[in-house]
């Protein structure tokens, strides 16, 4: 079974250039992940970067804008990959981006706790559906209020300070209904 939030859109071959990052999210203890998650977004952050021409300072200035938005988008990406991952289910988790034209697309993929699934289309719901503005204070509000509720402002942030457009594709597996994968799409605009 397959369900779609957004306007998820699968890569093509039309994606000029395109870099995987693929990893196993159990290998070694989240804390040291949390770093590696870092440098992997500077890394394609850097990366990506190049293809950007400098003409001008103009455009120097909006290289030097989209390798902080890449960064900035490849790390929260990676972070909730490795958070949400469902650890029993020992599946890969990627990270796959695609340069197109006029746009960066992320991808990233990971199985999902069966139980997550309910409550994370809720959420995905409200961040299509709702003012993320709004969405954004009251979740800092929320955060104030309970410390031991996740900060849950990676996506917010993502959309509100960055325009990504985001979209969701899960997934089940044939052999194994009960068990799910999430791919997540953020679509920036370069």
């Amino acid at each position: 079974m397959e369900q779609i939030f957004g306007d998820f859109v699968e890569r093509d071959d039309v994606c000029k250039e395109y870099l995987i990052i693929h990893f196993s999210p159990t290998s070694i203890p989240l804390q040291q992940r949390w770093r590696n998650n870092g440098l992997s977004a500077d890394f394609v952050a850097e990366y990506w970067s190049t293809f950007l021409p400098i003409y001008d300072i103009s455009s120097q200035r909006r290289q030097q804008e989209a390798k902080g938005a890449i960064g900035y988008i490849a790390n929260e990406m990676l972070e909730n990959v490795i958070k949400f991952s469902h650890k029993p289910s020992d599946h890969p988790v990627s990270m796959e981006l695609c340069l197109y034209q006029d746009e960066f697309k992320f991808y990233t993929h990971n199985a999902i706790d069966p139980q997550a699934v309910g409550p994370f289309q809720v959420h995905i719901r409200r961040l299509l559906t709702e003012d993320t503005d709004m969405l954004y204070l009251q979740q800092l509000e929320s955060n104030v209020l309970d410390k031991s509720v996740g900060a849950r402002l990676g996506l917010l942030m993502m959309i509100n300070d960055y325009d990504a457009r985001l979209a969701w594709k899960f997934e089940s597996d044939p052999q194994d209904p009960e068990s799910f994968t999430v791919t997540t799409m953020a679509q920036l605009a370069i």
